[in-house]
């Protein structure tokens, strides 16, 4: 397999997530009737083979493990309304026994329907999780994240090098100011591209060092400024829409999946991805991810 053979093998589709946040709200509105993969897909005239590896590629998990936890969720506010015995909500949602939906309460929840009926445990209910829009591709027939073969060409990147762990909870926080600290560094006028290079400090730790910056030099005088000669690296390119550190997850099964069905391997660097702005002063706009990956024998030369 060559890296043309990616390139041409696979055809890029329209933007579907349009799709799937209606499919997300058609579900939600008929919990208490039967849902099929057949009912949902012929709601959008749609196959019933295209849309389930459509949803499951979009959402990270099957349409019947979709629904199933929105019924569960929305036994929450039943419950919590005292809307009928838990038999009652359990044939509402479609469970067929009461038992059925405890074993299922359970696994989401780790505790019984009737904690919360008693008011001895309290669960919220979540809304419609959001899609996360992004382009897809089929590759014989598997559904993947749009994805390019390319090279991140060598950059010197000056910016604001910085340390966090994924461990506590306002890592986010932290990037974000972060982030602020250099906007608050760059004349208006400064037309530059921005990466932000996250590098994981050992494997398998979650501390993570992060480079936020501009290609070329700049003066900062701050104590956490450096420039960076992040080298040429060979990249699977994905493009996203929506905050890097709301849509991890997602990022993480898509990376996944594209490893899987392409056969390809990540390359041993200190980088884990890089993600790039078109513009510094639009950080809330569509970026690309690279993610290194080890270059076919094949490919070297393309």
């Amino acid at each position: 397999m060559t890296l043309n053979h990616f390139i041409h093998k696979g055809w890029a589709f329209m933007e579907q997530s349009p799709i799937i946040e209606r499919a997300l709200t058609h579900i939600e509105e008929h919990l208490q009737q039967p849902l099929t993969v057949e009912s949902v897909a012929g709601a959008f005239n749609m196959s019933k083979y295209y849309f389930h590896r459509l949803f499951s590629a979009m959402m990270g998990c099957s349409l019947s493990q979709y629904i199933l936890s929105r019924r569960l969720n929305a036994s929450l506010t039943m419950i919590r309304n005292h809307s009928g015995s838990l038999t009652d909500i359990a044939y509402g949602l479609n469970f067929g026994t009461q038992a059925s939906f405890t074993r299922a309460f359970k696994r989401q929840y780790g505790v019984a329907p009737s904690s919360l009926k008693s008011g001895s445990a309290s669960i919220s209910p979540v809304p419609i999780p959001a899609v996360v829009a992004r382009p897809v591709k089929n590759i014989n027939g598997d559904i993947v994240t749009d994805f390019t073969l390319t090279d991140f060409q060598a950059t010197r990147i000056s910016g604001i090098a910085f340390e966090v762990d994924l461990a506590d909870e306002d890592y986010k926080t932290k990037i974000r100011s972060q982030a602020e600290r250099l906007l608050s560094h760059m004349d208006e006028v400064t037309n530059s591209p921005c990466y932000v290079i996250y590098s994981n400090c050992q494997p398998d730790s979650t501390r993570f060092k992060v480079l936020c910056g501009i290609p070329g030099g700049i003066e900062i005088d701050e104590p956490y400024y450096f420039t960076v000669d992040v080298p040429r690296i060979f990249s699977a390119r994905f493009k996203y829409s929506g905050d890097l550190l709301e849509i991890g997850e997602v990022l993480k099964g898509d990376y996944a999946r594209f490893l899987k069905i392409s056969r390809l391997e990540t390359a041993d660097t200190e980088i884990e991805l890089i993600q790039a702005f078109e513009d510094v002063h639009r950080l809330d706009a569509d970026y690309h991810i690279y993610a290194p990956i080890k270059k076919l024998p094949s490919d070297c030369d393309l």
